[in-house]
């Protein structure tokens, strides 16, 4: 209970300081929570659209149901194939009511026979679509192929250029937040010298000297990780309505509180260790005991 007590009075004494540290802290935390929701949002969104059918085949009004069946015992036995579904004409009419119900003038013009039978294909590998879509489109029963390699292949790109933008960004606050706190923690032991000598020569341990300014990186830390937490979190909280009408049923919002509280415990345990650094790193530097 003396080093806490010791530690918020060093706090107390020189608020500038300690506020500059917060600060720089808060900022590093906040880029983190929205590094975290970019990353794990992107994530849900590439899953939800390899989960959907990938590739779209239409066979041409002449196609045998054993013609059909054929092809798909052919692609079955690749094990490119997650998962392979005919869409009868009588259900793409049926699909195309529900689509076009608000409007009757379309639903008077369509028939079943009108349009096309059809596969609804998801493949195990993103890898495999081109050769998948190869593979039909040689296929003298089908007429036409539509498949989403670009939309998954742009995500994915865009997934992995945030993480790579996200992880230098972090590493770079990070850096400079350590460096901001041994500065600021080194200025406070320098001012301290006298009372630190006077420590020593009655008998005070190195670690008993240590431990104040330790508990004080940490405080600095937590606090900067709760604000930063907090902040992104509002943030979040406020745009979601808008970003799921704009997502249209992709299910990556609302984020769950159980969620959020991990990413809070994350946050504290990386500021802990960030505020130990930093102030073990003061201690070395200005601290000779």
């Amino acid at each position: 209970m003396k080093f806490f007590s010791t530690a918020w009075r060093n706090i107390r004494r020189s608020p500038y300081q300690a506020l500059s540290a917060v600060l720089i802290m808060s900022l590093t935390f906040l880029v983190i929570s929205f590094f975290v929701f970019l990353l794990v949002g992107s994530s849900k969104i590439i899953n939800f659209f390899e989960s959907k059918p990938q590739v779209t085949a239409f066979f041409k009004n002449d196609a045998t149901q054993q013609q059909i069946n054929g092809l798909q015992n052919e692609l079955s036995t690749s094990g490119e194939i997650a998962s392979i579904k005919f869409v009868s004409k009588d259900e793409a009419l049926k699909i195309y009511k529900e689509q076009n119900k608000d409007d009757p003038l379309l639903l008077d013009l369509v028939t079943a026979d009108v349009l096309p039978a059809s596969f609804e294909i998801s493949a195990v590998k993103i890898e495999d679509l081109a050769g998948i879509s190869e593979t039909l489109k040689k296929s003298p029963i089908v007429s036409e192929v539509i498949y989403q390699r670009d939309v998954v292949s742009a995500l994915t790109s865009w997934t992995n250029a945030i993480r790579q933008i996200g992880l230098a960004l972090i590493i770079l606050l990070s850096a400079v937040s350590v460096f901001i706190m041994v500065t600021i923690i080194g200025v406070k032991i320098s001012r301290k010298k006298p009372d630190i000598e006077i420590m020593k020569l009655i008998g005070a341990t190195s670690w008993y000297i240590r431990w104040p300014f330790i508990i004080e990186g940490v405080t600095y830390g937590a606090i900067g990780a709760i604000i930063g937490w907090t902040i992104s979190v509002g943030v979040l909280l406020y745009t979601t309505p808008f970003l799921e009408s704009f997502l249209k049923g992709i299910p990556v919002l609302p984020v769950s509180l159980l969620s959020l509280l991990g990413l809070l415990a994350f946050e504290l345990l990386l500021a802990s260790l960030l505020g130990i650094l930093s102030s073990y790193l003061a201690v070395l530097r200005y601290l000779k005991t």
